[in-house]
């Protein structure tokens, strides 16, 4: 298994990127601010205008370093891609088994599955861990469904009606959620999902998170060989990462919503870090986005045994292992895809 390096977050709008020799160096109005070597760096994240020099996006191309530009509020521009790795035989089999209905829905079901699976995980651990805190008949009532759900994915013979059931089912985890809430409920409460723009404080870290998670699988499956924007259960659409955004289901409540809710109970994040805009939406500060991303960061480091391969890796390589696995069944070194359940 490959080495967890680090993710560069550069949070502040007007910084510029530069190369010097093997160095990224980021300056902000001319002045050197801060350096580190490309050796040490496997994404680099920006989160501003100003950009970054030919040079420097040459050398991320050519060492494979994920190099994305975001908007301040978190919205996705572009990325930068070099050469295609991996083998034109892998991704072959990737844009035939794109038109393989069979494929798909199998595939899809699989992903649904797991979703369910670990979006239950979630609400049994907030149960166990917050007995006398919480309503816990109500998120049992939750679990139970979802539990017989987990199953119930395997029965539909489309994707249209499988997509409009995992959307039955999203809905259903989301009514629960502000229950897993346990302070600062004056400040981050939950009533349903809204993204562009999210139009509270937790939908605003949960679209943050959830795209900061899309750009790592992207980076996972490119450096496996897979193309990241020929997915199996969205539909494809120019411009959308389809199969990371598939990858991204099996991911969303273990490692960004169980993430969110604890940084919310911990007060490690609070209303200051945040500000509303006229018409609603809510968009972090430039403080609030640099303590989230040093949570994040920290969570990436924590070690777990991965489920079906049975090593100890840090949570950070799980979209790399998953996008390793997924590599290996599309060549057909392995009967199915093994996806990530939590333990």
């Amino acid at each position: 298994m490959r080495k967890l390096l680090n993710t560069l977050y550069i949070t502040t709008p007007h910084s510029y990127l530069s190369l010097k020799d093997e160095t990224i160096v980021v300056l902000l109005e001319e002045d050197e601010k801060f350096r580190i070597p490309m050796l040490n760096v496997e994404n680099i994240v920006c989160f501003g205008y100003m950009g970054a020099s030919p040079a420097l996006m040459g050398k991320c191309a050519e060492n494979n370093i994920g190099l994305s530009f975001l908007k301040p509020n978190g919205e996705f521009l572009s990325r930068v891609s070099g050469k295609t790795k991996g083998s034109v035989f892998l991704r072959k089999r990737q844009y035939i088994f794109s038109d393989d209905m069979d494929f798909c829905l199998k595939f899809s079901q699989d992903i649904v599955s797991a979703k369910l699976f670990n979006q239950r995980f979630t609400l049994e651990k907030t149960i166990r861990d917050n007995k006398e805190k919480i309503n816990t008949e109500k998120l049992e009532k939750i679990s139970l469904e979802l539990k017989n759900a987990v199953k119930k994915a395997y029965t539909f013979q489309n994707l249209q009606e499988l997509r409009g059931f995992e959307g039955v089912y999203a809905k259903l985890y989301f009514s629960v959620f502000d229950d897993m809430i346990l302070h600062q409920k004056e400040d981050f409460y939950f009533q349903e999902r809204s993204k562009r723009p999210p139009l509270d404080l937790v939908n605003c870290v949960l679209s943050y998170l959830y795209t900061i998670l899309s750009l790592e699988i992207m980076s996972a499956l490119e450096t496996v060989g897979l193309d990241p924007y020929v997915g199996f259960f969205h539909a494809l659409r120019s411009g959308r990462a389809s199969l990371a955004v598939d990858l991204v289901e099996e991911f969303r409540s273990y490692l960004v919503d169980r993430t969110v809710i604890s940084m919310i109970n911990l007060k490690q994040i609070n209303k200051k870090d945040f500000v509303q805009k006229e018409g609603g939406a809510v968009l972090m500060t430039d403080e609030g986005r640099k303590k989230i991303l040093t949570i994040w960061q920290e969570k990436k480091k924590e070690i777990i045994t991965h489920p079906f391969l049975e090593e100890k890796i840090e949570i950070g390589l799980l979209p790399y292992a998953q996008a390793q696995l997924l590599a290996r069944y599309i060549r057909g070194d392995m009967n199915e895809y093994p996806t990530f359940l939590c333990k």
